[in-house]
């Protein structure tokens, strides 16, 4: 009978341990799909990689961005600065190795990117799922 208590303690333990570590870890998880924006971006998810379009620049993730048992991402990708008027023809993109990340708390992302050549970090960006949001390009 002692044992079966122990047991039932060691249950009730790990269930309350869980609990207040705010809930029930689960495992990886993708970020939902489809339109997700907010003030200078917009990304569109798909299920095996991102875009982003940000203000006079856009970026891309390939492969699925994951979110951990806390909601935390952080995903490598490219970001690309942009310029006012035409592209010419041999113009060679202003591309940088860029790691994407942040959270996701049930209809909102907090977003940073940190370009990796130069350790420059653009945001953090709110981002809300269902928005396409406001973008100024460059002109």
């Amino acid at each position: 009978m002692p044992l079966l208590r122990s047991f039932r303690l060691l249950i009730v333990i790990g269930t309350i341990g869980g609990w207040a570590c705010g809930g029930p870890s689960t495992g990886p998880s993708p970020v939902p799909a489809g339109a997700w924006g907010g003030d200078h971006v917009a990304m569109t998810v798909a299920d095996a990689a991102a875009h982003l379009e940000l203000d006079c620049a856009h970026g891309d993730i390939p492969g699925t961005i994951t979110v951990d048992a806390l909601g935390q991402f952080d995903v490598a990708g490219v970001f690309v600065r942009e310029h006012g008027g035409p592209i010419r023809q041999d113009e060679v993109p202003d591309s940088h190795p860029a790691k994407y990340s942040g959270s996701v708390a049930s209809t909102t992302i907090v977003l940073t990117i940190r370009l990796s050549d130069s350790n420059q970090t653009l945001g953090p960006f709110t981002l809300v799922r269902g928005s396409s949001g406001r973008i100024v390009k460059c002109l």
